[in-house]
């Protein structure tokens, strides 16, 4: 039987395309992550049908011109946002990672509370006024309807960006995504309690570290998965026992799994 396929867009500044490809195509999670630059995807938008998995992966898409992620998101809007609509329709998958997850908010894919597509949240910059780059514990919502977390209730993983920052449009917003169990993960001490800066590396509200649309199928994160898929990815793995399988290879195997289990 032929591997779910993840399409791993790169171009124009995404820079962890070829970890993010890795992660899906890992013996252990059983998919297969191949690597699309943009402008063949615009050129020929009807290889979407080909995929289960779409990966926009971190980076800076177009040097972060204005906003990080805009530009990207805006290119997407203008020229692919039918058949993302339809990729998503058709019950399949959607991650973005730290630039990617900025992306997404920017599109109004995520969390497009109304269908619609517009914008509800936005990632912007960190309360530090500095580019963070650091590990940070999360903890993992039980009652989300993320695909990609299930069985998941705690990853350790890093961080690097200089807009970070998680807003809800309101507090009306905010309170829906927590209805909608929306709300995925969010920065926490080591003890596993919500807490500021450094925990919360960015002083996003409510501490959101990532979110989930209506469906959970569609999925935003600022932490980097992709980054933690070995033991020597640890930063201390010299010095303590660390498991070999890094915490962000599950978030990987469960979208493969999904694909084999609902879309079979």
């Amino acid at each position: 039987m032929r591997k779910p396929r993840a399409m791993v867009l790169t171009g124009y500044g995404i820079n962890t395309d070829y970890e993010t490809a890795h992660a899906f195509n890992l013996p252990s999670v059983g998919g297969e992550g191949i690597r699309v630059h943009l402008n063949d995807l615009i050129a020929t938008p009807q290889m979407l049908r080909d995929y289960q998995m779409l990966a926009i992966p971190g980076g800076f898409s177009f040097g972060d011109d204005i906003a990080s992620g805009k530009v990207l998101a805006v290119m997407l809007r203008t020229r692919l946002l039918e058949p993302l609509r339809d990729f998503v329709n058709g019950g399949r998958l959607v991650l973005g990672i730290c630039n990617g997850f900025q992306v997404l908010v920017k599109l109004g894919l995520l969390p497009n509370l109304e269908g619609e597509c517009q914008q509800d949240v936005t990632l912007t910059f960190n309360d530090s006024g500095r580019f963070e780059d650091r590990w940070v514990y999360l903890n993992v919502n039980p009652a989300s309807k993320c695909v990609f977390t299930m069985g998941v209730d705690r990853v350790y993983l890093p961080v690097r960006h200089g807009e970070g920052k998680f807003i809800p449009r309101d507090p009306s917003t905010l309170a829906i995504l927590e209805a909608q169990r929306c709300i995925v993960m969010r920065y926490v001490d080591k003890d596993g309690q919500l807490a500021g800066y450094p925990w919360n590396p960015n002083g996003s509200v409510a501490n959101v570290a990532g979110i989930c649309d209506v469906t959970g199928r569609i999925f935003g994160l600022m932490p980097h998965p992709e980054a933690y898929q070995h033991l020597t990815n640890h930063p201390r793995w010299t010095r303590e026992p660390v498991p070999p399988e890094g915490m962000g290879v599950q978030i990987f195997r469960n979208a493969v799994t999904y694909v084999n289990e609902a879309l079979a």
